[in-house]
Order: structure tokens, then C-alpha cells, then sequence
């Protein structure tokens, strides 16, 4: 199956025994080959969520192949091999306002008043396109409480990028579902702290939030939406990992994503309770057993994905986010502003990030993980500051 036709790169996608190989042709091939070994290597220890005669779909966070915005996804691939800093995701907040109190909250505290509008959501959202982009994904606080979230959705040029979401699972309805789908809703990340009803509406501050959850996975499903189970592991809930496995193969979700808790937000004075090298083997090997499964959930595990052994810290390197107020930040846990969409291009903020010192080269790991980059830009946020912190290039 050829998944990808330019003059100076072809790809081609073939099954062997129910995993997905790539080979290149043309005169780049020699080229594309690092990161082609790479993904090979990673399809190989893994499986696709969805396999169909004409067409694959990997992850949830992977458009489907062949089409065209994975068409965009591999000449993405292709500028990081030559050096080209392309925003592969950019992530939205459209509202601060969230029904839950969560203990760990990463965007608690950061200013959303007023609330981006719609129109300045898809222009930031056309002009990261513009920029390379092929993965959209809308955040919040709690998504389901923009009423305008599908008309955001419908707005995506599908033939550029998939549109994702990320809820709770807070009034999502069999209507509001449909609606999404119809807008053309690629996937919904659907976050759970425990598998536990009674520990997960603690972390969250309300009961209640576990059916929240439960009946948005089943509208979600019921309305034709990919299904992610969207994990936040800690020191306190890393043992629940075949718990939530468990949870998601039950109610036959595509997929179960693992980010890092991030010491923000909430977690901030908590830099002591976050996962170490240790957790993320352990993740990197629970993954890598998921996938071998012939059946249930595919697993991703982000600490391990974007670490050392894969790709690397995506942080202002290959991923940017943008706050419900505007601020636009290398990631959505990094509270660093670099400059504010109502006020400049995102392409203008886009270059000036990648010439900040920190952002300049590769990160092995994620930077907030980093005591280095705690100690020099997170620890100097005076108390009671406006967050995000605008960056100060003079002072880099």
C-alpha cells in the first residue's frame, strides 16, 4: 500500500503477521531511513488500533495511512531528519472553566479571562496548519463546556489535520457525541485517575466524575469516536496500571495512553511525587506487553515514547500549546509563555521559542522532569505571579 508519494520520497506500508512495515523509494530514501527504521521498530513492538483492507489506523494520536494528513505527518518526520522544527500537534485550551477540582490540576492557575472566542481559536488553528501541523487536539479544563466545541471541530481542514478532545467525560450525552462525530471528531482523550470509583472522584473533587466518565465512554463508542483512555500516573497510582488496562478493555476503548504527573499547576510543591527512571521502564515494558495482546486496547506510554529510547521531549520542539487564554507555551505543562495569539502570529511565536537556549537542541526526556530547567525557569515564577510566565529573551 503506498501511504506516501512525493517526487523525492515514496512510502510504502505493508502487514506482516498483523504488523504494519514501511519501506521508502526515490531519492531522499537514504535519508528518511533513521526515522523509518525508528517507526518500523515501534510498529513492530506494537499493534494498530484498527486494520482494514484499504486502510490503517495506528493510534489515536496517529492519522489513519494512506491519506493525506498522514501524507503530512511523514514530511513532518522528514523535516526533523533535515533540522526543520515543525509543530507536528498543536493543543488548545478553549476554556479554563472545568466541573472538577482535581489535586494534580496542571492548568490551575493559569489565566483564561476572557476565554479565547471562536474565531480566534481557528485562526490559531489555521495558522498552526499552516505551520506543518496534522494533529489538533482542543483542552480545557473541561471541553464539554464550550457549547460551540463542534463548530471548533468542524472548522478543522480534515485534508490537514484529525481533530481530537480531551473530557472527562462531563455531559457528554449521546447527543453532544453525535454532534462531535458529525463535526468530524477523530478521537476522544478521556482522562481517569483510578479505576476505582471512590479514588478517582477523590483526585477529582466530585462525585460523581467516575460516571461521568463511564457513560461519556460509552457515547463515545456508541457514536463511532476512537476512545482513549487518557492515565496520569504518579507514584500514588502506578500500581493500578493492569487496573486501568482492565477498565479500558472492558469497556472497549481503542486505546490507553500514560502521561507523567507533571510538578504544575496544583502539583507544584509536589516535585518529590512524580515518577523516576525506574517508572519508566516499568511503563516501557507494560506497554510493550499490551501490545504483544492479539486483542484489547493498544498501550501508549508517553514517559517511555517521548524519552531517550524513542523521540525525545516534543516540548517546543515538535509540539506547542496555547492557553484558553491565549498564551501560547512549549507545551501544556511547561507554564512559560513565549507570546499571546491575540497579539502576535503563532508562526512569529513559533521561531521565537525554537531560538530559547532550552529549545534550541533535543531534549532526552521531558524538561520539566529536568532539575536543571526547574532550578533556572520554574523556580524563579515569583509567588502570586501572573502564570503563564512571559519568557524574557534578553534575559535567556
Amino acid at each position: 500500500m503506498r501511504v506516501y508519494d512525493k517526487s523525492v520520497i515514496k512510502v510504502n506500508a505493508n502487514t506482516e503477521d498483523g504488523k504494519v512495515v514501511l519501506d521508502t523509494e526515490g531519492p531522499l530514501s537514504a535519508v528518511a531511513k533513521p526515522i523509518i527504521k525508528r517507526i518500523n521498530s515501534i510498529f513492530q513492538e506494537e499493534k494498530p488500533i484498527l486494520s482494514e483492507e484499504e486502510s490503517i489506523t495506528f493510534s489515536t494520536w496517529v492519522p489513519p495511512m494512506p491519506g493525506e494528513v498522514f501524507n503530512r505527518m511523514i514530511s513532518a518526520q522528514v523535516a526533523s531528519i533535515l533540522k526543520k522544527r515543525v509543530p507536528d500537534q498543536f493543543s488548545i485550551g478553549i476554556t479554563g472553566r472545568c466541573p472538577n477540582n482535581c489535586i494534580h490540576c496542571g492548568a490551575a492557575g493559569i489565566v483564561a479571562d476572557p476565554e479565547l472566542t471562536i474565531d480566534e481559536i481557528n485562526g490559531a488553528v489555521n495558522r498552526a496548519l499552516d505551520l506543518g501541523t496534522y494533529y489538533i487536539s482542543f483542552d480545557g479544563g473541561e471541553t464539554m463546556l464550550r457549547k460551540d466545541l463542534a463548530r471548533m471541530v468542524d472548522a478543522v481542514d480534515k485534508s490537514r489535520a484529525v481533530a481530537a478532545c480531551f473530557t472527562s467525560g462531563f455531559s457528554m450525552n449521546e447527543q453532544k457525541a453525535a454532534e462531535l462525530k458529525r463535526a468530524g471528531l477523530f478521537a476522544a482523550h478521556m482522562s481517569l485517575d483510578s479505576p476505582d470509583e471512590k479514588e478517582h472522584d477523590r483526585v477529582r473533587g466530585r462525585e460523581g466524575a467516575f460516571r461521568d466518565t463511564v457513560n461519556g465512554v460509552k457515547n463515545v463508542l456508541s457514536a463511532g469516536i476512537l476512545a482513549d483512555l487518557f492515565v496520569v500516573v504518579s507514584p500514588h497510582n502506578i500500581d493500578d496500571l493492569d487496573g486501568f488496562y482492565q477498565f479500558a478493555a472492558d469497556m472497549g476503548m481503542h486505546e490507553m495512553s500514560v502521561y507523567e504527573i507533571v510538578a504544575v499547576g496544583r502539583w507544584l510543591e509536589h516535585e518529590d511525587e512524580v515518577i523516576g527512571e525506574k517508572d519508566v521502564k516499568r511503563l516501557a515494558d507494560f506497554q510493550k506487553s499490551a501490545n504483544r495482546k492479539p486483542e484489547g486496547p493498544r498501550v501508549t506510554a508517553f514517559p517511555y515514547f517521548l524519552g531517550p529510547d524513542q523521540f525525545g521531549c516534543f516540548a517546543g520542539r515538535r509540539w506547542m500549546h496555547a492557553t484558553a487564554g491565549g498564551d501560547v507555551l512549549p507545551c501544556a505543562y511547561t507554564p512559560l509563555s513565549f507570546g499571546n495569539i491575540r497579539e502576535e502570529d503563532l508562526g512569529v511565536i513559533w521561531e521565537r521559542m525554537g531560538k530559547h537556549t532550552a529549545y534550541r537542541s533535543s531534549a532526552d526526556y521531558c524538561m520539566m522532569r529536568n532539575p536543571q530547567f526547574r532550578e533556572k525557569y520554574i523556580h524563579t515564577i515569583p509567588e502570586g505571579e501572573r502564570l503563564p510566565l512571559r519568557v524574557d529573551l534578553q534575559k535567556d
